[in-house]
């Protein structure tokens, strides 16, 4: 037996736990992002630059970083991320609510499956905003209607991810919860929901992203809505603002961004080790 070999002879792991030799795993995903992304805004810099286009249709870096200092600086920008949060935080929470009930519905139910079960996978591919002309005949033009759309663009995601997850199971595990005496929302809370944890939060996060882009779709349609991010980017366009148009489109972004790699990416890290799915 030779030394890299453990005691079984499989090969001996090459991390050892030593910050020292991880931080370079580290380190070399963000040199690829900050190398790629400094790449992008050297060839915008360039191409505003040289006038490829004329500067009323692509702004210099500049020009944008201006036009974001100065929304801050009017105290334009805040209340409307705000209003924007305000709505996808409401019709995000109803989604994953409902889609978590309605996809454990869906698993544990082979009538409710095959008939309800059928029509959520075809709406699963509707997109979120073909809902916006229904909501304004329901709701008018208001809150309730953007609050609608927002929900039903994430509600499919979730539910498809928790019917998959508990189908995912093992029979085995269903079957020591029933021995065991796990029956009702007990069976639901105490086993279902633990067991499918790593394919909720892939749900989780899709879900996250149709809302967020669900809310942007009705906030550009909803003129009377005076707030909110997307009402910004509409009024760039209005203005025939370049600069703001590609700020605002910017601010977007980086709520997307920040939202998947602050909440949702450690999340899923934390549970896959604890899954013991992912090399700690």
């Amino acid at each position: 037996m030779t030394t890299s070999q453990g005691a079984l002879g499989a090969p001996a792991r090459a991390g050892t736990g030593n910050p020292a030799e991880s931080s370079p795993r580290v380190a070399k995903p963000v040199l690829y992002r900050a190398a790629f992304y400094a790449t992008l805004f050297g060839l915008w810099w360039v191409a505003a630059a040289r006038e490829v286009w004329p500067p009323y249709l692509l702004p210099s870096p500049a020009d944008v970083w201006g036009f974001l200092v100065s929304v801050v600086k009017d105290g334009s920008l805040l209340p409307a991320a705000g209003t924007s949060a305000a709505r996808v935080g409401a019709g995000y929470g109803i989604s994953l609510v409902a889609g978590t009930f309605l996809g454990l519905g869906l698993a544990r139910s082979r009538v409710l499956d095959e008939t309800l079960g059928s029509a959520v996978t075809g709406l699963q591919s509707l997109p979120s905003i073909c809902w916006f002309p229904l909501a304004l005949l329901w709701f008018g033009l208001n809150e309730k209607a953007v609050l609608f759309v927002v929900v039903m663009g994430a509600l499919f995601s979730v539910t498809l991810a928790v019917r998959g997850g508990v189908r995912g199971l093992p029979p085995l595990i269903l079957r020591a919860a029933h021995v065991l005496g796990a029956r009702g929302p007990k069976l639901w809370t105490h086993v279902l929901l633990p067991a499918i944890l790593p394919s909720y939060l892939s749900g989780m996060r899709q879900g996250w992203a149709f809302a967020w882009r669900s809310l942007m779709a009705a906030e550009l349609l909803s003129q009377s809505l005076k707030t909110g991010v997307g009402h910004l980017l509409n009024t760039g366009r209005d203005l025939n603002d370049m600069a703001m148009v590609l700020g605002m489109i910017g601010v977007i972004l980086a709520v997307g961004l920040l939202v998947d790699r602050l909440v949702f990416y450690p999340l899923e890290r934390l549970v896959a080790r604890r899954w013991g799915v992912e090399g700690a």
